[in-house]
């Protein structure tokens, strides 16, 4: 990811859970904050409710893969996390993918234009 990198603290996910602005759809809910640098910092969080390793380990590579395959479209400088629910274990990666993008159009931290073009792919 060459405008991110990872949230590993628990202070900083908790802060953001406390303080951060939010979004929620039947699949993820999504957290972000003005982080006050030039870079954004993810974070992704798929609770042991939803399956076994394996299958929490696919989600969180298919949540990382849509946020690095639409990163330039994203506004630098937040804090993000993604939290799964349980559908999402299920869903299909473009209905998965198209929740995510419409989660943070809504927060504004990406560019619907950018959204409409992939969506005709």
């Amino acid at each position: 990811m060459q405008f991110s990198s990872s949230l590993k603290f628990n202070h900083v996910f908790r802060r953001l859970y406390n303080k951060g602005d939010s979004c929620a759809n039947r699949y993820l809910v999504i957290y972000c904050r003005k982080n006050g640098s030039k870079r954004n910092r993810i974070g992704l969080t798929v609770g042991a409710k939803l399956g076994h390793a394996v299958e929490r380990n696919r989600l969180r590579r298919r949540l990382r893969e849509i946020y690095r395959l639409h990163e330039g479209q994203f506004a630098r400088g937040y804090d993000i996390v993604v939290v799964a629910r349980t559908a999402a274990m299920q869903a299909p990666y473009r209905q998965l993918e198209g929740a995510y993008l419409r989660l943070a159009e809504r927060l504004g931290i990406y560019a619907q234009e950018a959204y409409e073009e992939t969506k005709d792919i």
